[in-house]
């Protein structure tokens, strides 16, 4: 294996377009807090990584312990399974991971002491949600609260950290604008599972698409985007933002692009697009949150 082969191996390995779920909430809640409050570039930056490494080494366990379970095999679709398709060592899979964890609580050690050493008891328990993800004697991913723990400990919690450590406070209207960024989080692990469903009860996974079947399936990941939407709009309608805010509508024909590709096709290669647009609409509905919040604090 050449040397850029290696380095594409380890690039799917942290699984990149699923970053977004880590970058969009710290952004989102910056944003929030820098029209009224002094902006602290290096909490920022540190705040940042330490998402992204978590953000990874939660795909690490995930890549780890899936195999661990006999869940990965070359039928597999997306950018998983680097382990039975490239021969990555599994353990050297973990350690990374653990690694990545290692430096997330280093940067966290650094934002506790320039704030308050109360973000530790946070930071701890995205880190677990991440570890136990996949890890433990009942994975959350093997249960119908996977989505649903992992959208708020990457959505809501994410943005409120992010928005404090800007403002040294929690405010309702940041907590409101944490909404709409973690019921797409969510929606990014649902479309995966939606993808995998197959596979995944083969494997002995109960998530929440499994049980409720795929029609329901499909029906509840376009209500999850209408909602997001819904919440915006009636955030600009009660004054809590700006119209600017509306700029994330331009986001709907994605949206609905996705969904079609759900009612359209079952098979997980034709879904896999459709995963990575789902994170790409919470790219660009986050990019255009924070392009509201910076052109509401201009004077004209």
């Amino acid at each position: 294996m050449t040397g850029a082969s290696r380095l594409r191996v380890w690039w799917r390995v942290l699984r990149p377009f699923t970053l977004t779920a880590s970058i969009v909430p710290v952004i989102v809640g910056t944003a929030v807090a820098v029209p009224s409050y002094p902006f602290h570039v290096w909490r920022f930056v540190a705040m940042l990584l330490a998402s992204m490494l978590i953000q990874s080494a939660t795909n690490m366990f995930n890549e780890y312990y899936d195999y661990q379970r006999g869940l990965d095999d070359e039928r597999m679709v997306g950018i998983a399974g680097t382990i039975v398709r490239d021969g990555v060592p599994p353990k050297v899979v973990l350690r990374l991971g653990f690694a990545f964890l290692a430096a997330a609580l280093l940067l966290g050690v650094y934002l506790c002491a320039t704030t308050s050493w109360w973000l530790a008891l946070v930071g701890v328990l995205c880190m677990a949600v991440g570890y136990f993800y996949s890890g433990g004697p009942v994975p959350l991913a093997y249960t119908p609260f996977g989505e649903i723990a992992a959208a708020t400990a990457m959505g809501p919690t994410i943005v409120l950290i992010a928005f404090y450590l800007q403002s040294g406070t929690v405010t309702l209207r940041a907590l409101w604008v944490s909404i709409p960024i973690g019921l797409l989080i969510g929606a990014i692990l649902f479309a995966n599972n939606m993808r995998d469903m197959a596979q995944d009860a083969e494997g002995g996974r109960r998530t929440m698409v499994i049980l409720i079947g795929r029609e329901r399936g499909r029906v509840l990941f376009a209500s999850v985007f209408v909602a997001a939407y819904l919440v915006v709009v009636a955030m600009v309608a009660l004054g809590v933002l700006t119209p600017f805010a509306l700029l994330v509508l331009l986001t709907v024909p994605t949206a609905v692009y996705v969904v079609r590709l759900y009612y359209q096709y079952t098979e997980p290669a034709k879904l896999h697009k459709a995963v990575k647009g789902t994170s790409n609409l919470l790219f660009r509905f986050g990019v255009l949150m924070v392009c509201a919040f910076l052109v509401s604090t201009l004077r004209f």
